[in-house]
């Protein structure tokens, strides 16, 4: 399997190189050259080795259609490593949970160190970087931004890991005491916090620029963890699998996904597993108040917003405005045209926005590729969070009542069952919980107490040379 740029003009490459480079020279995002098939027949092999062998296991023949540079008998090995119940706390890893007697499910994502499910993809991730180093005797300097849990999934599946370390930017002020506290209590060498004076798209912007200074990169052998990186939203894509075995019996029966989304990362794992041939009707997009990409799914404008119009929400994750993986389901919308992705996208990056309202494709968005959307505010999950811990027993976090939200606004379709994609445990939003329950969630006890730890973070202004005038004085 090769890989190329959403903007055609880079070389083809192979997994291991895409998986240390992170972005595409050209400025693109990869994607393999092409979506591997599953068949209804092998999609029953592959519930049946799910439910006798495990999470590891379909994550093997999921991720070994993708990766032929590795040898299977590692790569098996790493699954191994990485999906266990120790780790995540069950043997299904991502079990379903039920909401009432409606066909709507929750996919409990968060069960892994970090609380949130970006762990789901990080931890693989970071035994893929040591790994792939250690064959090659190299190093590796990862520069991320997170708007909350990206961050902390990284930097605990990357502390203590030979030949990383970790910068990772965040937008200083803007996530939740206990995201933060989770980051910057941290104490492991290899691992760098700078808080950045500004939004999360400005952090996203910044390790854009840098990944973009082919020299620096090169120089100080810059990679990244953040969804821009195909490694960790392959990882993403095995759990749609999951899901949909959990909620059917049989081979051909659809279901549907809602998926809380900001930078377009994890609906678009979804939007993988589709293309491969699994069985989903809709992937709906769940916004909070930043609703770039609902906007889009309703009118086929894409209108980036600026730092001043980036509102700061109580599911703080999703509080981006530039979607950065929306790149790769453009490039498929647009049948895979390389030249013409990069038309619209350097189109943004001038004029802020896109418009395919006009264009005869953009019925494809929900016809074709079956995409719906939703928008949810601070009412709505204040609301959502009462209504599911009243009726059901059931507390969840900010970010999933968008998803909850949304999906219940859809229209229902007989016998397919709606599967919302859980991003985080309550504990990590707790003055909202509080605000919507009058009750504080309840906390893991290795987290009491994590918000007095002592901080090691530096805080720097939204400034590309002052971020890698910082990596480089501590690459030394």
């Amino acid at each position: 399997m090769h890989y190329l740029s959403t903007r055609g003009a880079a070389p083809r490459a192979k997994f291991c190189d895409i998986l240390l480079a992170g972005l595409a020279p050209d400025g693109g995002l990869y994607l393999p050259e092409h979506y591997p098939q599953i068949s209804r027949e092998r999609l029953g092999q592959l519930r049946t080795i799910y439910r006798t062998e495990g999470y590891a296991a379909l994550a093997f023949e999921i991720l070994s259609l993708y990766i032929d540079d590795i040898p299977a008998v590692d790569l098996r090995a790493l699954c191994e490593k990485t999906y266990t119940p120790e780790v995540f706390g069950t043997r299904e890893i991502v079990p379903l949970r039920r909401l009432g007697e409606d066909d709507l499910w929750i996919e409990e994502l968060s069960n892994g160190p970090t609380l949130a499910f970006k762990d789901m993809a990080m931890q693989l991730l970071g035994n893929l970087f040591e790994y792939e180093l250690a064959r090659r005797g190299e190093e590796l300097n990862i520069l991320g931004a997170t708007s909350g849990d990206t961050g902390s999934a990284a930097e605990y599946a990357m502390k203590g890991k030979q030949g990383i370390r970790v910068f990772m930017t965040s937008p200083h002020g803007r996530m939740s005491p206990f995201q933060q506290a989770q980051m910057f209590s941290l104490q492991d060498e290899n691992i760098h916090n700078i808080a950045i004076c500004g939004v999360f798209d400005d952090c996203q912007d910044i390790v854009k620029a840098v990944s973009n200074d082919h020299a620096f990169k090169a120089r100080y052998r810059i990679g990244t963890v953040n969804s821009i990186n195909w490694a960790r939203l392959l990882a993403q894509v095995v759990y749609y699998f999951a899901g949909y075995f959990q909620a059917t019996t049989q081979e051909g029966r659809k279901v549907s996904f809602t998926v809380p989304s900001g930078n377009f990362g994890n609906v678009c794992a979804g939007h993988v597993a589709r293309q491969m041939g699994l069985p989903i009707e809709r992937l709906v997009v769940a916004t909070n108040e930043n609703d770039v990409l609902d906007e889009f799914f309703r009118t086929g404008i894409y209108q980036v917003r600026g730092a001043e119009h980036t509102y700061e929400t109580s599911s703080p994750s999703m509080d981006i405005s530039k979607a950065s993986n929306f790149e790769r389901f453009i490039f498929d919308l647009l049948g895979r045209d390389g030249q013409a992705t990069r038309a619209l996208f350097e189109g943004v990056a001038q004029d802020g926005r896109f418009d395919l309202s006009g264009d005869a494709r953009f019925a494809d968005a929900s016809t074709r590729f079956g995409f719906a959307s939703g928008k949810s505010t601070h009412a709505d999950r204040l609301a959502t969070i009462k209504d599911t811990w009243e009726r059901f027993g059931s507390m969840i976090d900010t970010h999933t009542a968008d998803g909850v939200k949304v999906a219940r606004e859809q229209p229902a379709s007989a016998g397919v069952p709606m599967i919302v994609l859980e991003t985080a445990l309550p504990i990590k939003f707790e003055a909202t919980i509080i605000e919507a329950l009058g009750r504080p969630p309840e906390r893991p006890a290795r987290f009491e107490g994590i918000e007095q730890l002592p901080k090691r973070v530096t805080v720097l202004p939204a400034d590309v040379e002052q971020v890698k005038a910082y990596i480089a004085a501590h690459c030394a």
